[in-house]
Formats: C-alpha cells, sequence, structure tokens
C-alpha cells in the first residue's frame, strides 16, 4: 500500500506500479482498480486537505506530475483526442523492450517505438476549467486555511519566481483574440477587485513586478471581467459523460507542466496527434496554450459541488447529522440576528429586510415542464439615489454569500458587455459571457445606474438575456445559426428607484423608516467588518443550509391551503389569482426553511400569507400615490 507521501507526490508511480503488475500477472481491469485507490485514499476530508490546491498555492510553488486539486467550473468541453495508451520503449544500449502506460501524462520517455504492434491507442476528452467566478474572498481565504503545504516546492536560494518558459508580455501579444473587457464595464462598487484573487502572495510570487500587470490581459475566457487566477486544461479518461457544461467540480488530478507542451504548439508539431494539422492557428492557439500559463490536469477523481461554502461540510447535509442538527438549533436565533441587521441596513424597513432574507434563501429546487420552481427574483424598488447605497448594499450581501457578480446597469454596459457566451469557429471554442455562473451565485442589477439614451443590437439582447434569465432560468447560448439552451440556478437581486424594467417575482418599495443627514456616515456605521468573522460566519452558515434543506408540504397543510385560497376568493374573486397563490406559497416555503423547518405548518401559512399581504396593501398603497408607476 502506497504511503500518503507516494500517491500525493508521485501518483504517476502508483499508476505504474499498477499497471506493471497488472502486466507481469496478465490481470485486466487495473485502470478501474487505480481510479478506486485514489477515490478511497481521498473519503475523508483530511485526507484531501493533504492534496494542495491550485486555488490557493502559485503555480511555480507545485511539484510537477504531483497530486494536486482545484476548485472550477467547467466553461468549454473540446472534442475528443487520441492518445497513446500504452506504448512500447526500447532501450538504446540494450535493446529490451518495455511496455509503458500513457495514461495520465501528456510527453512520453525517450526512445519509444511509434510502430511497435503493443502500442494501444485510446481516447480522452478535454475540458476547460475555470475558478468558480464570482467566488468572493472570504469563500477563497476560508478554502485557503484548509490548504496544507503538501506537494509544494521549496526554492532554492538561486530561485526565480517567474519559472515561465516565454514572458507575460509575449503570450499576451500572440494572443489571437484578446477580447479585452474594459474597467468600466464591471463597475465594481468595491475598493478592492471583489471578484479577483486578493492572494498577496501569489501576487508576489507569480510574477515580478514589471509582467503582474499584462498577465491580466491574457485571453483566458474567464466569465467575469476582472477576474485572476488559473486555469485549467482537464483531461478525463472516462465517464466524461457525466460531467456538463458550468458544473462546479472539484477535481484531482495530476500535475503536468511539462515546457515540452509549449514547444510542441510553438512548432506545431503534429506528431503525437495527426490531427492536430487540421487545426488553424487560432484553433492551436487556444486548444494548446503554454503549459506555464494553462495547465494541464489528469484526472484521476472528481467530486460535484452542492455549494461552495467553506464553512459547510462538502457531502450533502442528510450525511453529516451532527453538523445538521447544530446549524437547525440555531436557526430561529440566527434568522432573528440577521433580519435586525438587514433591517437596519435597509433604512429601519422590517418588512423589506424579511422579504430581502427570504430572497437570499431561495433555489430552483425542480422544473415543472419549462418552468423553474423555487426561485424568488427581488425587485427592491425606492433606493436611495446616491449610488452608495445600492453599492454598499452589494458589498453587504458580498460579505454573506460564497460567489456573487454585481452588474451596473448602466447604458455603456448594456451596449457593450458580453453577457451571453457564444460559439467562436474559428478558434473552436465556447467564447464566455458574464451570464455563464455557477449554480447558486447571486447577481445583482442595479439598475439606479440607468440613464437616457439609446439600447444598440448588443444592448437589447443583453436585456433580453436577463429578461429570460430571471423568468426562466435559462440562458440561450449563441452558437451563430441556432441557440441552445443552459439551464441555470442565478438568485438575482434588482435594485431600481421605480419599478424596474425588468420583471421579477417579488416586488417590494424601502420605506425608509430613519432619514440620516449622512447616508454615506450612516452606511460605513452599519457595515460588517471583516474582523467580525464570528457573526458573519453564523450568517453565511445559516443561509447556505437554509438553501440546502429539504421541503415537503403534507396533505393535511394542502388542503388546508386550498380551502383558505377559496375562501379568500369568495369575497373578491379579483382579489387573488393563482400567480398570487403561486407567490404565497413560494413565500411560505422559503419561511418555514428560514426556521429550520422541512414541511410547511398551519403557522407557517397564516404568517406567509400575513407579510404577503402587507407587502400587497404597501404597493397598492404606493401605486395610488404614484399613479404613473406600472
Amino acid at each position: 500500500m502506497p504511503s500518503t507521501h507516494d500517491w500525493i507526490n508521485d501518483p504517476l508511480g502508483v499508476v505504474e506500479g499498477m499497471f506493471a503488475a497488472s502486466q507481469s500477472s496478465q490481470s485486466s481491469g487495473w485502470e478501474a482498480k487505480a481510479v478506486e485507490f485514489f477515490k478511497e485514499q481521498l473519503k475523508e476530508k483530511e485526507a484531501q486537505t493533504l492534496v494542495p490546491s491550485l486555488n490557493d498555492v502559485p503555480l511555480h510553488y507545485l511539484k510537477p506530475d504531483s497530486l494536486v486539486r482545484f476548485r472550477c467550473l467547467v466553461q468549454d468541453m473540446f472534442d475528443p483526442e487520441f492518445f497513446m495508451g500504452v506504448y512500447e520503449t526500447v532501450d538504446p544500449a540494450t535493446k529490451a523492450r518495455t511496455l509503458r502506460c500513457g495514461k495520465y501524462k501528456d510527453v512520453t520517455e525517450s526512445g519509444v517505438d511509434v510502430n511497435s504492434r503493443s502500442t494501444v491507442t485510446a481516447e480522452r476528452q478535454t475540458f476547460y476549467c475555470v475558478p468558480i467566478p464570482g467566488e468572493n474572498q472570504w469563500a477563497k481565504d476560508g478554502y485557503a486555511e484548509t490548504t496544507s503545504n503538501q506537494g509544494r516546492v521549496v526554492p532554492s536560494t538561486s530561485y526565480v519566481p517567474s519559472r515561465q518558459k516565454r514572458s507575460y508580455e509575449e503570450d499576451e501579444e500572440m494572443e489571437v483574440q484578446p477580447q479585452k473587457q474594459k474597467e468600466t464595464h464591471t463597475a465594481s462598487p468595491s475598493a478592492a477587485d471583489p471578484h479577483g484573487n486578493g492572494d498577496c502572495k501569489r501576487q508576489e510570487t507569480e510574477a515580478p513586478s514589471g509582467q503582474a500587470a499584462p498577465a491580466s490581459h491574457l485571453d483566458l475566457n474567464f466569465p467575469l471581467p476582472g477576474e485572476k487566477g488559473p486555469s485549467c486544461l482537464v483531461k478525463v479518461y472516462e465517464d466524461w459523460d457525466r460531467f456538463k457544461l458550468n458544473d462546479t467540480l472539484q477535481v484531482f488530478g495530476i500535475l503536468s507542466v511539462s515546457p515540452a507542451l509549449s514547444a510542441l504548439a510553438d512548432e506545431k508539431d503534429s506528431f503525437l496527434d495527426p490531427a492536430a494539422g487540421l487545426e488553424s492557428a487560432a484553433e492551436q492557439r487556444v486548444h494548446s496554450p503554454p503549459a506555464s500559463l494553462v495547465p494541464r490536469l489528469h484526472l484521476l477523481h472528481a467530486e460535484r459541488l452542492v455549494h461552495n461554502n467553506p464553512l459547510l461540510p462538502n457531502a450533502a447535509l442528510q450525511d453529516n447529522s451532527a453538523f445538521l442538527s447544530s446549524a437547525l438549533g440555531e436557526m430561529a436565533a440566527v434568522r432573528a440576528e440577521l433580519l435586525s441587521y438587514f433591517t437596519h441596513v435597509l433604512l429601519g424597513d422590517a418588512l423589506a429586510a424579511e422579504f430581502l432574507l427570504l430572497h437570499l434563501l431561495s433555489s430552483v429546487y425542480s422544473r415543472r415542464d419549462v418552468l423553474p420552481l423555487g426561485k424568488f427574483t427581488l425587485n427592491l424598488s425606492g433606493c436611495p439615489a446616491t449610488a452608495a447605497y445600492t453599492q454598499r448594499l452589494y458589498q453587504i450581501i458580498q460579505q454573506l454569500v460564497p460567489s456573487s457578480f454585481y452588474l451596473a446597469m448602466s447604458l455603456q454596459n448594456m451596449n457593450q458587455m458580453r453577457l451571453v457566451p457564444r460559439k467562436d469557429y474559428v478558434a473552436n471554442r465556447l467564447v464566455s459571457g458574464a451570464l455563464q455562473l455557477a449554480s447558486s451565485t447571486s447577481l445583482f442589477l442595479d439598475e439606479t445606474q440607468l440613464e437616457p439614451g439609446q439600447l444598440d443590437t448588443t444592448g437589447v439582447r443583453n436585456v433580453t438575456a436577463l429578461g429570460n434569465l430571471i423568468t426562466w432560468q435559462k440562458v440561450d447560448y449563441d452558437f451563430n445559426f441556432h441557440q441552445m439552451e443552459f439551464p441555470c440556478n442565478i438568485n438575482v437581486l434588482i435594485a431600481s428607484e421605480g419599478r424596474s424594467l425588468l420583471p421579477s417575482d417579488c416586488h417590494i418599495h424601502l420605506q425608509p423608516q430613519v432619514a440620516p443627514p449622512h447616508m454615506e456616515d450612516y452606511l460605513s456605521s452599519i457595515h460588517v467588518h471583516p474582523q467580525a468573522s464570528s457573526q458573519l460566519n453564523k450568517f453565511r452558515v445559516f443561509l447556505s443550509v437554509a438553501r440546502l434543506l429539504d421541503y415537503s408540504i403534507s396533505d393535511e397543510v394542502t388542503k388546508a391551503v386550498e380551502d383558505d385560497f377559496v375562501d379568500m376568493r369568495k369575497d373578491d374573486p379579483q382579489s387573488i389569482s393563482a400567480d398570487d397563490l403561486h407567490r404565497m406559497l413560494v413565500v411560505a416555503r422559503l419561511l418555514s426553511l428560514s426556521l429550520g423547518q422541512t414541511s410547511l405548518t398551519r403557522d407557517s401559512w397564516l404568517r406567509a400569507k400575513h407579510i404577503e399581504m402587507l407587502r400587497r396593501s404597501r404597493m397598492e398603497q404606493h401605486k395610488s400615490v404614484n399613479g404613473n408607476e406600472p
């Protein structure tokens, strides 16, 4: 049985040992045994933390051909490729022939007999993976704390941080499709880049200061502008059909950063893959980038992430009863604290705070035909005209959810940003867009940034895409000659002065109970400091756990709800519609989950009905005062 040191630092040695043993005993199925071995080793979270993370450790500090992990989103899927699964080498001195395993590596040893009858050609799939878009700094830091120093290369005294074969500037000049997003596109409210890596250690060691700036402009096809971090070509050897585009994964694989990969790409050498000669220069540039910038990861084991909150266990909540019971026991108390905090943030408006809390818990849990169930897009209108308010509100949400993105709906952004991913047939890749987001990402649309002007074709297409995302929880990717639907699960919050031009599931107008003379000072006083981590962590766990809980309605309560609906329509049939009932059921579901209840009770239903009636009463009152507003 290989030691921990062996299977992390020399996983290829473990694989080749199993291959050699299968050859000597003439046994089959060694590939499945190898995969099962690593899967077994990685069952425990403690073992996983021993594996260095590509998200947290600079690439040049990782040992080539060692086992690493990568928390990522599948941004694109390339065509399958052929490789030599088994090949034969000839010793030049003794002429002895040896069979070698070609799996989990990009470059073979010298002395390969390409005409050997023992050569076995196999197929593998390549995924282009990027860090989870919009992952917030607290989540990154939480995962980084669990990263071990295992597998790091200790630099010598003559160590130079920039280990790249080529400089960043040369790579930038050679980029076929820069597609640079302007700084104004993000209109990010954070002083520091809220979606950037922010890892001082990485910035300090990844490249000399003179080269750090150009690296951010390389076309690594990140969905969101301003993102930082590594991207990877993940080589998958079996069951690749179980993965889908936009899946969020924790990938465990063998790191390959051989300089020979870059040399082969530069020389356009098609020796290893005869089909490579058919690639255009643009396609080759995209599919064979320098390994020093886009490393290869040969997948041994992958876990689909149900969330990316480092404060929760990786496994399903039901499999960790101790954690679940502890979290459920605190939910009512934490809910009260969070509600009080949101009330303060929303200028004393307790009702709006209630709906904001419910919105952050919402998630698409099922689909009936084309209708997504569970979504709860909130339009918070009446936001103070000062831009600082909506930006501060986003910063507060950013501190609570693992992934988020702030989109200022200015005329320039709507007309210039690429929201919808599109297929580039020249480079044979999917060019990412800002709506290619991971499941459960919070999207904050700041409509207070709207100004008079004309939307062009791109602007109309972007607004239409946002409307489809909100209504159907899908994004129609542009494949030039046709569109392809990709379902998603994105929490959309729209902050506006009047009613939003976009659809929403729930609209509430802010009614401030306090009128601070200096809004900036007031907002600064309520902004939770990152140092208050224990309180913030309670809120973060609360929101994530509530989203992941199962929920059901008993037949008895269903009958009571139906009777209630009939009674409400008796007096005035126009007063409540089927859509209103659906909204009340969604509110009741979210209210129950926020209290840690996995089934609807009569009390929760009455409470949900009450707050929904209060909201409708407020909106009727607001409409009568502002008759020109729809």
